[in-house]
């Protein structure tokens, strides 16, 4: 019970906490307030960033070919449309008797903003996603950038320009010049080879920015991919086809390398080599975030991912994870399911329809993943993938505009699921005519 300003009494709201703001942890929350932020539910989400931006889509605003002021989604004016509240802060810890959450301080410049502060729950949704997994590698947290966040993006965008400043300055200077841009990306999965290719594709528009001396033939790319081959994801001929569109365009593709050390001038491979590099960027993996690895006294595992079972739960029944941070391994499965975008997104619809079948009391829903295939974009160079459905046994390849076209729905989706049909469209089609009418690159 909780006190009325008049002095009486009236029983507390159930309060489901969402933390995370992610591709999974939106989507539920803006279904959960449209559907339960009523007089009886309290819906509250819990993010240290204070607007949200499909992470797919990182890699293109760390090219400079997405403006993510365009694209991003602030939370305080979500949540008051989707009737859910919005908490800036960090997960810091789970106190499971009292039923709350710990709040890290918000501190700025060395100054204590908002105290650490608990909130409690009813039911608990963790959606924290993932980091970058460094696997320990010697020098890669000082001198290598993740795109993990969009403050890493930005930041990789603004190191790129001021590097392309530099060699078009020299080149200005000294038109014989041999000067060049060496980016070192290490991992040969979707965000690696999406990064290389957009990278690239901004190369050559720069020329309608001031830097007439500058193109992709100044900018040196390499992959490096410890594995047999990039793309692992995908069937071994559209990975093969990828890595053709990759070397077509100028990128040095470097598989069954792997890196043992990044200094402040690049990267060396196990093999010897010193690959030589202005960027690095480390895209070889993901982990969940340090501070999950026990969270709570909940079931994690090394990679501080949250042990699930098949209704999403945890340990604890009224704690779900969903998204990266989660790992479900399917009954007789080799293999837990993936951390990708449909993954969250999936989750996220069993996890919504199982908190409201313990409140209902009746009973919960089993996950059961449907891996509707994978999708890497090229940029304008070209889309390779494969979808899984009911044609050709299951499984059918596809390549080209179809392709594109798939790989674009998959975001579109993702706006009807956290804007609504009516909103989603609008901004579907304000994109349109932002490709059309605002320029190709974010150069600030």
């Amino acid at each position: 019970m909780e006190m009325t300003p008049g002095g009486l009494t009236k029983a507390k709201k159930t309060q489901i906490v969402v933390v995370g703001g992610g591709a999974g942890g939106l989507e539920l929350v803006a279904r959960l307030g449209r559907t339960l932020g009523k007089v009886d539910y309290d819906i509250i989400l819990v993010d240290k960033a204070q607007t949200h931006i499909w992470k797919p889509l990182l890699h293109e605003v760390a090219a400079g070919s997405l403006d993510a002021n365009l694209d991003e989604v602030g939370y305080r004016g979500h949540a008051h449309r989707w009737g859910y509240r919005y908490f800036d802060g960090a997960l810091e810890a789970i106190d499971r008797v009292a039923r709350q959450i710990v709040v890290a301080p918000i501190v700025e410049d060395g100054r204590e903003i908002i105290g650490r502060h608990r909130i409690r729950y009813d039911y608990l949704v963790l959606a924290v996603g993932s980091v970058s997994n460094d696997f320990g590698t010697p020098g890669v947290r000082e001198h290598c950038i993740f795109l993990d966040e969009r403050t890493e993006a930005d930041r990789f965008r603004r190191k790129l320009l001021n590097q392309c400043l530099r060699v078009s300055r020299s080149i200005q200077t000294d038109p014989a010049s041999d000067a060049c841009v060496s980016v070192a990306i290490v991992g040969g999965g979707a965000t690696g080879v999406e990064l290389a290719a957009e990278l690239h594709m901004s190369a050559d528009s720069l020329a309608m920015y001031g830097l007439e001396v500058f193109d992709s033939k100044r900018l040196k790319t390499t992959l490096v991919e410890a594995g047999p081959r990039i793309l692992p994801a995908l069937p071994e001929k559209l990975a093969a086809a990828a890595q053709g569109e990759l070397e077509a365009i100028g990128v040095r593709v470097c598989t069954a390398e792997q890196v043992v050390e990044a200094t402040a001038k690049g990267i060396r491979t196990k093999t010897g080599e010193f690959i030589a590099a202005d960027l690095m960027v480390w895209a070889a993996g993901v982990k969940g975030a340090e501070f999950m690895q026990g969270i709570g006294g909940l079931e994690t595992t090394r990679n501080n991912q949250l042990v699930v079972g098949p209704t999403l739960q945890t340990s604890d029944d009224r704690i779900f994870a969903i998204g990266d941070c989660a790992y479900y391994m399917p009954s007789g499965a080799t293999r837990p399911v993936p951390p990708r975008a449909q993954t969250a997104h999936q989750m996220a619809d069993i996890a919504f329809r199982n908190i409201r079948a313990m409140i209902a009391g009746k009973p919960l829903k089993s996950f059961n993943y449907q891996d509707h295939g994978s999708l890497v974009s090229l940029a304008r160079y070209a889309t390779v993938g494969s979808l899984m459905g009911n044609l050709v046994g299951g499984k059918m390849a596809v390549e080209g505009r179809l392709a594109r076209f798939v790989y674009v729905s998959l975001y579109r989706m993702h706006l009807i699921a956290i804007h609504g049909w009516l909103k989603g469209l609008s901004l579907i089609v304000v994109g349109h005519v932002n490709q059309i009418i605002r320029p190709k690159l974010k150069l600030h």
